[in-house]
């Protein structure tokens, strides 16, 4: 995950600051060193680096933090507030068009992902604000660029508008034309990109721009590509005048610079982040609760938005009732593995909880192989068996093995696991919540192998 390794360097260098009981300006100098290497080996720009510890020291060394009863935390919140800043401070949404269509454009080079995550954007602007959007392929020269929207498009339930390998100008011009005829009220621009900034892409570009007259400018940068993310925006920006930035593949990197060098050196904000392969995966890029994870602080916020977007509320009432009346069943207990795993990996989930270590579930990702395996065990069984697994017998196992495909071991391992589950219900039933990350049950830090959440 982005900021993984950053996140553990900072961590130690407050380790230290935390062991002792007063600082003095030498300590806090010795660990704001630790910090800028801790930035710089992130891949973040040298000189947003220097102005970044210039900053924080200044203010670290000042009277109100070094004669404070907790000067270690007084740095911390220092360095938190100016992660915020140099992340631009709130999140920045997209400009809608007092008249639609809203017409965003998506830019980058080939590679970034803006097929793909212009979708994921498309979808997301539908769940989160009603919208009615249309993609439009006016990439013209990718192979199987026009397919690929197409596909995801399709996936997701959204129109695509294309005419072949017509002039993008006019393809970006019809679409506006259709979107009125057809009440889309946002209408996103899937251009075409290179490897490398030209002139003839620039041009291009700048004519659709004059073109259609883009509400929003989005540049889409992978974050994998560091340095070379950051040249990037500057050029686009320089070119075009961007109005904000999509992060893409910030899953794939422990490092992350990219994300805390774009605002500060181009001045536009980080409006969205691809945070994984799926089409659902993407979120608004909210710079407090970044940095909030980056410090190993966790971000409940965030953790919340997933469970209500993940969480049908009619069956967590329901869930709630059995919970209470300790009648949790094996259809249960599927239903709720299954909405954990659309939530992402527990790693993932830990890290957003505060004070947890998302390392202690490195491999405990919700296998969907094993979901799968779970689900024919479970769907083997007669309704009554599911109801109640204590009839379960040497024969009606032998059964369900036969008719999952599993072996009989199978069944006791996932009996033995739905055991512990009803376990850890009792507990919340009588007012204690059980230690459920890290357990053996969901594969935590007490597994002695990395196996799939359910043991297979």
């Amino acid at each position: 995950m982005a900021f993984e390794n950053l996140s553990d360097k900072l961590n130690a260098a407050f380790k230290k600051l935390r062991g002792k009981g007063r600082l003095h300006e030498a300590d806090i100098k010795e660990a704001m060193r630790e910090v800028r290497l801790a930035l710089l080996e992130a891949d973040v720009s040298y000189k947003v680096v220097k102005d970044f510890i210039n900053t924080v020291t200044e203010r670290a060394v000042g009277k109100d933090v070094l004669e404070s009863l907790t000067p270690a935390q007084m740095v911390i919140k220092i360095v938190n507030e100016e992660l915020c800043n140099l992340m631009g401070s709130k999140n920045t949404k997209i400009t809608i068009a007092s008249k639609p269509p809203t017409v965003v454009m998506l830019v980058g080079l080939q590679g970034a992902g803006k097929t793909t995550n212009g979708a994921k954007l498309a979808a997301l602007m539908r769940k989160q604000q009603s919208k009615r959007p249309l993609l439009v392929a006016c990439d013209i020269y990718r192979p199987a660029a026009i397919t690929q929207l197409e596909t995801v498009g399709k996936q997701l339930d959204i129109p695509v508008f294309q005419m072949g390998t017509a002039n993008p100008v006019d393809i970006a011009k019809a679409a506006i034309v259709h979107a009125h005829q057809h009440g889309n009220d946002i209408v996103f621009l899937d251009t075409a990109g290179r490897l490398h900034i030209d002139e003839t892409l620039m041009d291009e570009l700048k004519n659709i721009k004059a073109a259609v007259n883009p509400t929003e400018i989005l540049l889409v940068i992978d974050a994998m590509t560091g340095q070379d993310a950051v040249n990037a925006a500057t050029a686009f920006n320089d070119a075009l005048g961007i109005d904000g930035i999509m992060l893409t593949k910030l899953d794939g990197d422990a490092r992350g610079g990219a994300a805390l060098s774009v605002k500060a050196i181009t001045g536009k904000p980080v409006k969205f982040a691809g945070t994984g392969e799926k089409l659902d995966q993407i979120e608004v890029f909210h710079p407090d609760r970044m940095a909030s994870r980056i410090l190993g602080m966790g971000d409940m916020l965030t953790l919340i938005e997933k469970a209500e977007q993940n969480f049908d509320e009619k069956k967590a009432a329901e869930m709630a009732s059995k919970l209470s009346g300790n009648k949790f069943t094996l259809t249960d207990y599927y239903e709720q593995l299954g909405q954990i795993k659309s939530m992402g990996s527990l790693s993932e989930i830990a890290g957003m909880i505060p004070g947890m270590d998302a390392k202690a579930l490195a491999g405990a990702s919700v296998d969907e192989k094993m979901i799968s395996k779970t689900e024919a065990i479970i769907l083997s069984m007669t309704p009554s068996e599911r109801e109640n697994p204590s009839v379960l017998n040497s024969s009606r196992k032998k059964r369900i093995a036969a008719g999952s495909g599993m072996q009989v071991v199978d069944i006791n391992r996932l009996l033995k696991q739905f055991e512990m589950m009803q376990a850890m219900t009792k507990q919340m039933s009588k007012g204690k919540m059980p230690a459920m990350f890290g357990s053996k049950a969901l594969g935590g830090k007490n597994m002695k192998s990395k196996k799939g959440l359910f043991g297979f």
